[in-house]
C-alpha cells in the first residue's frame, strides 16, 4: 500500500534545522544532521531542499520571522530594541550568522521584516515615511548589532551585561529624541539616493539599480534569471 505524503513534513525538516542552527551554527547544519534531527531521510531532505544553501536560506527567512514576532509585540522603540537584544543574546549562534553577507545576494534581495518594523515605528515617531529613515535606521542597527556581538563575542555575563544592555537602549533612546528635535535630519556626507533601497525585497536596489551579484571577483548585474543545472556546471 503507498506511502501517504506527511503534511507537515517540511515545517518538520524547517524546525529541525533551526533547532541545529540555534545550537551550532551554520557548522551544525549538515543534510544528514537536519535528517536526523527530523527524524527522516536524507533523501527526503534533498526532495524539498536542493542543497545546504537553500535549507540555509529557508532557516535564516524563519529566524527572521521569529524576531519580527518578537519585536511585534512591543510597544516602544526602546522596549524594541530591548528585545532585539533578547533575541540576539538568548540565541547567540542563530544570531552571529543571521546577516552573514547581508549586503549580498540573495540576502539583500530579501524582505527584512525587523528593520522594516524599525523604519515604521520609526514614522509614526518622527513623521515622513519609513523609507526617509533608511540612514537613521542603520545607525540605530549598527549600534544594537555591534552591541550584540561585542558581549556575545566577548563572553560578557552577569553586571556587565545588564550594563552593556541597558547602555545601548539608553543611547537608542537618545539618537531617536534628537532626531526628533532636529527635523532636518543633519548628517554628514551625501544625501542619501533614492534609488538605494534596502530590506524590501524586490524593490530593493543598490548602485543605482539592479542588485549586483559578485561572481570569482567579478561584479555583474543580477538579471534574476537562473541558469539551468546543466549550463551552471560546464
Amino acid at each position: 500500500m503507498p506511502r501517504h505524503p506527511d503534511p507537515e513534513l517540511e515545517q518538520r525538516i524547517l524546525d529541525a534545522a533551526c533547532r541545529l542552527w540555534r545550537r551550532g551554527g551554520t557548522k551544525s547544519l549538515t543534510m544528514r544532521a537536519v535528517a536526523r534531527q527530523a527524524r527522516t531521510t536524507t533523501p527526503t531532505v534533498y526532495e524539498r531542499y536542493r542543497d545546504r544553501d537553500d535549507i540555509l536560506r529557508a532557516v535564516r527567512l524563519q529566524t527572521r520571522r521569529e524576531l519580527f514576532a518578537v519585536l511585534g509585540r512591543t510597544l516602544t522603540l526602546s522596549q524594541a530594541c530591548e528585545r532585539y537584544l533578547d533575541f540576539a543574546l538568548e540565541r547567540s549562534h542563530a544570531y552571529e550568522v543571521l546577516f552573514d553577507r547581508i549586503a549580498q545576494p540573495p540576502s539583500l534581495q530579501e524582505v527584512w521584516p525587523s528593520f522594516n518594523l524599525f523604519r515604521q515605528r520609526l514614522a509614526q515617531r518622527l513623521g515622513g515615511s519609513p523609507r526617509e529613515h533608511t540612514r537613521l535606521m542603520l545607525a540605530l542597527w549598527s549600534l544594537m548589532h555591534g552591541t550584540a556581538m561585542l558581549i556575545i563575542r566577548g563572553r560578557a555575563t552577569g553586571a556587565l551585561r545588564t550594563q552593556w544592555v541597558h547602555a545601548c537602549v539608553d543611547a537608542f533612546e537618545a539618537i531617536v529624541a534628537s532626531a526628533a528635535r532636529s527635523r532636518r535630519g543633519a548628517h554628514s556626507g551625501p544625501r542619501w539616493p533614492k534609488d538605494l533601497v534596502l530590506g524590501e525585497a524586490g524593490q530593493s536596489k543598490v548602485n543605482g539599480g539592479d542588485v549586483p551579484v559578485a561572481k570569482r571577483g567579478v561584479t555583474k548585474r543580477h538579471t534574476g534569471k537562473v541558469k539551468p543545472k546543466a549550463e551552471r556546471h560546464r
